[in-house]
């Protein structure tokens, strides 16, 4: 089934009792959660076309683009150097208007530090802010 990026979100998980997921920040776009591996040639003179082994991966880092909010640059900037349990979850149920994340179309899940800015803008623009995580885990999809 096709999905929109409509409820999609960048979670947190907590510490202390409970490791919780909850939502970072909202965000208005999210990276790729992988990619083609890299490729090392092992072609020898004697083949006919260049032949490869895979690589290992190299997601890079995973930037965001949000809406610049005081509160929430604070709360981020608070974070980094910090390395931190995050996800991406997509779905989220409905109450009333209110959106609850609950993963219910797919959660990745890793490990990562995350790094935040606020970037340039021009003459009728919202000014964001961008979100990087450099990860230090794998990224996995979570069991539901």
């Amino acid at each position: 089934m096709a999905r929109t990026s409509f409820k999609t979100y960048l979670m947190k998980k907590g510490t202390g009792s409970g490791n919780a997921y909850t939502k970072l920040v909202d965000i208005k776009e999210f990276p790729d959660l992988g990619k083609a591996p890299d490729t090392i040639d092992v072609t020898t003179l004697s083949d006919p076309q260049k032949v490869y082994l895979p690589d290992i991966l190299d997601p890079g880092q995973l930037e965001f683009n949000a809406n610049y909010d005081p509160a929430d640059y604070s709360t981020l900037k608070a974070l980094e150097g910090t390395e931190l349990d995050l996800a991406i979850w997509f779905g989220a149920t409905e109450s009333n208007g209110v959106y609850t994340p609950d993963g219910s179309s797919g959660k990745f899940e890793f490990k990562g530090y995350i790094t935040v800015w606020v970037k340039g803008a021009g003459v009728s623009a919202a000014v964001d802010m961008g979100i990087a995580i450099t990860p230090t885990t794998t990224i996995t999809k979570a069991a539901s």
